[in-house]
């Protein structure tokens, strides 16, 4: 990983790697040499009404990119969506459903993964990998990356608890670093430096959400924390069902928190290698989920009683803390 440069000679301004390419004669996103559009194509309509509904704390970030990488990260942020759906809505109450249940979410995955292969071979079948076609070429985002999205939440067929915090590190990286490292494909970056960064973001994104949503994951059956650090702090699953389970889930979540925060820290290197508005909204989106996170820490027991949630205000002044830190 690169020292940050320390010499005393004018530093050059960082060339970053776009992965763009002239897409002169193509259907889709045009090149930004090519001018700006103003209407929307029906297809790229559709990823952003997908992501207007669902993204309620990413769509903050997403609002502070220039607009054909805005474009090009609602298409992504739409498949995200839907891929996680396919599986997650045949997956409701898995631990009762069977194994004809774990075939129907199998088969899902494998329709995702279809859908993926359909769109680097130049024929997407519905209006997210249209875009997104367009999107992968020429940002160069690898197939591996986008399949291992479908991966991660085909860990979730079979996994409803993790032994251990290097297998749940695993489902992270998966369901939540491919997609960091494919945003930054479209940001641009200097240094492949990025990707890591990226990686560790993801992680610290996804186990705040894995706190956030202790127990309505509980409800469904799943219980992501790892077992080994519920014995270690002595708690049972059952303790997830108090409202006010104690010391030791207060040790817990501090625990969590505090590897939560190291991820951060890492994770929060990416913007050093990305374009300066590409930072605003990493650090829009990751201030949103910082802010999740601390609330959480001062209030260890709320997301046993409910989904930990922000004011709309208190992402408008992260949104503005995040320009003004670009300045």
């Amino acid at each position: 990983m690169p020292s940050p440069n320390t010499s005393s000679s004018p530093r050059r301004p960082p060339q970053f790697r776009t992965g763009m390419k002239p897409s002169a004669g193509r259907v889709g996103l045009p090149h930004p040499s090519a001018g700006v559009r103003f209407r929307l194509s029906a297809d790229e309509r559709y990823c952003l009404d997908v992501t207007k509904r669902e993204a309620g704390n990413f769509y903050w970030g997403f609002v502070t990119l220039p607009r054909e990488q805005r474009l090009a990260i609602y298409a992504l942020y739409s498949f995200s969506r839907e891929v996680d759906d396919s599986v997650d809505l045949n997956n409701q109450g898995l631990n009762g459903g069977g194994e004809a249940r774990r075939a129907a979410c199998r088969v899902a995955a494998a329709e995702q993964k279809s859908r993926i292969e359909a769109c680097y071979a130049g024929n997407p079948t519905d209006p997210v990998m249209s875009v997104l076609c367009e999107v992968v070429r020429r940002y160069e985002i690898p197939m591996e990356e986008m399949q291992a999205l479908v991966t991660g939440v085909e860990m979730d067929i079979d996994n409803s608890h993790y032994q251990r915090w290097s297998d749940l590190e695993v489902y992270c990286r998966h369901v939540a670093s491919a997609v960091g490292r494919m945003c930054t494909r479209i940001f641009g970056f200097s240094d492949v430096a990025a990707l890591d960064h990226a990686d560790d973001l993801g992680v610290a994104l996804q186990l705040t959400n894995i706190l956030r949503d202790v127990r309505e994951d509980y409800d469904l059956g799943r219980v992501y924390l790892p077992q080994e650090d519920l014995a270690r702090f002595a708690l049972g699953e059952d303790d997830l069902l108090k409202a006010i389970p104690g010391a030791d889930w207060e040790s817990l979540v501090e625990f969590e928190v505090a590897r939560a925060r190291t991820y951060f820290s890492s994770g929060m290197r990416v913007t050093e290698y990305i374009p300066r508005r590409s930072g605003v909204c990493v650090r829009t989106m990751a201030g949103i989920y910082r802010n999740i996170l601390d609330r959480i820490a001062d209030e260890p027991c709320l997301p046993l009683r409910q989904r930990t949630s922000l004011r709309k205000r208190t992402k408008i002044k992260v949104l503005l803390q995040s320009w003004l830190q670009a300045m």
